[in-house]
């Protein structure tokens, strides 16, 4: 929901504090089981005034599932794009999506169990995010078989288990754990791509180029291709 005209930066503050509060309780409770009158004692703030600041109780779940879909789809479109081989990029979309997972836990929990709750425009576009999300990957996976470096596979199946393995990941992880989303990608990959190359594919040395690219992003930005991506008929 964008800022409505007049509105200066102590408005979005409490916006976004709202929307904050929101994803917890809407992760503890269900969206459908929060009323407006929870959420307004939550951020102590008079009914009135929360439809001021968020429009309607859907515009919340809508800007859960943003925070969710904006940062992953910007990551996922900008690895895709890369000069790089498709396993790497795999990798590298494996991190991106274990490190949006762990940076809000709350709102992932949201963003898989209260999206049928969206409706109309709202679901349509949530459900087109994730769909670009999934062709995404499924489109590294060909890359990957194309070349070589993997064997030929059912590519609408090896991308669901590729969402598998990191989707479920928020129900059990803990912040502040031992695992962070360097090493879960590290092993989820290994175990993903151990069973998807080929014969002649030679997995050792993936993390030492996945270093090394995350080394030389600190010095410059990366470069990205201007072909357009192919997205998979459905």
């Amino acid at each position: 929901m964008a800022r409505p005209p007049g509105h200066g930066p102590a408005y979005e503050v409490k916006r976004q504090e709202i929307i904050d509060i929101a994803a917890t309780l809407f992760a503890k409770k269900g969206y459908a089981g929060t009323g407006i009158a929870e959420l307004s004692e939550a951020t102590k703030t008079a009914r009135g005034a929360l439809y001021y600041y968020i429009g309607s109780k859907e515009n919340l779940l809508v800007e859960i599932q943003n925070r969710v879909m904006d940062p992953l789809l910007t990551a996922a479109r900008r690895i895709v794009d890369l000069d790089v081989d498709p396993v790497l990029k795999l990798r590298m979309v494996s991190q991106a999506l274990l490190e949006n997972i762990l940076a809000r836990l709350d709102h992932v929990w949201v963003y898989e169990h209260d999206y049928k709750s969206l409706r109309g425009a709202n679901r349509s576009r949530l459900l087109g995010q994730r769909r670009e999300f999934e062709d995404i990957i499924e489109q590294i996976l060909l890359a990957a078989m194309d070349d070589g470096s993997f064997r030929k596979l059912d590519p609408r199946l090896a991308t669901l288990q590729f969402l598998n393995m990191h989707n479920h990941t928020y129900q059990w992880i803990k912040p502040g754990g031992e695992w962070d989303a360097e090493t879960l990608s590290r092993e989820y990959c290994l175990t993903l791509i151990s069973g998807f190359r080929s014969e002649s594919f030679q997995i050792d040395g993936l993390d030492d180029r996945m270093r090394d690219y995350l080394g030389r992003r600190k010095t410059s930005a990366p470069e990205s291709s201007s072909r357009p991506r192919k997205r998979r008929k459905p």
